[in-house]
């Protein structure tokens, strides 16, 4: 059973505010529902991105490892190590922030060059092989495909904490708030009506009580 708000009076005036604080109640309940499902709309067509991603990843790895075994088998894995290691760079990535329904999530972009040509990547070519060459491709292809998952993980998370957000709010209102000043409503009608029934009967005794006296 709902509980009925406390600190309020009986009285027509709070009854009058009551009813507009109920109106505002369902109106905010309505937006916010609205809000909840386009969310979780969103969430799960970005869920789905990721889903995508994740096998687009899995399958660069998959093929960067394996020229990875066969160069490893071509030059060895020490050579390998060490032009690896000629191979060294930092690499920036711009971060900036977009919104979704409201909700600020991150865009990364990855630099211009990360698939570089063979000739940038700081090692002698004679001292390589094409397995290795396609190997470094494979990995940097891989790697601009991890920043756009990372970024799409991370928009399914803050998209999730969102919903849930927004459910909570959405409950509070459906479950406590709205009932609550709905029974509270109710309470203070059926005060005034009591009210009413005792002055009506007060008024009767002092109608008969002046009518005895004359």
């Amino acid at each position: 059973m709902p509980e009925i708000l406390e600190g309020v009076s009986p009285t027509r005036m709070e009854l009058l505010r009551l009813s507009r604080r109920e109106k505002l109640a369902e109106k905010g309940h309505d937006l916010l529902r609205e809000k909840r499902d386009a969310l979780i709309a969103e969430f799960l067509d970005v869920v789905e991105e990721v889903r995508d991603a994740r096998k687009e990843v899995e399958a660069k790895l998959s093929e960067a490892f394996g020229f990875l075994t066969l160069a490893q088998a071509m030059i060895g894995i020490e050579q390998v190590r060490q032009l690896s290691m000629m191979s060294i760079r930092e690499i920036h990535i711009d971060s900036s922030a977009r919104s979704i329904m409201g909700v600020q999530v991150p865009l990364l972009a990855p630099p211009e060059k990360l698939v570089r040509k063979v000739t940038e990547r700081g090692y002698n070519l004679i001292d390589s092989s094409a397995a290795l060459d396609r190997c470094a491709r494979s990995f940097e292809e891989a790697l601009h495909l991890i920043i756009k998952l990372g970024e799409l993980e991370e928009v399914v998370r803050k998209l999730a904490v969102e919903v849930e957000k927004t459910k909570r709010r959405v409950n509070a209102l459906e479950y406590i708030m709205i009932p609550s000043l709905k029974a509270t409503r109710k309470y203070i009608r059926m005060r005034l009506e009591e009210m009413d029934r005792e002055n009506f009967t007060r008024l009767k005794k002092i109608k008969a009580m002046l009518e005895q006296r004359e």
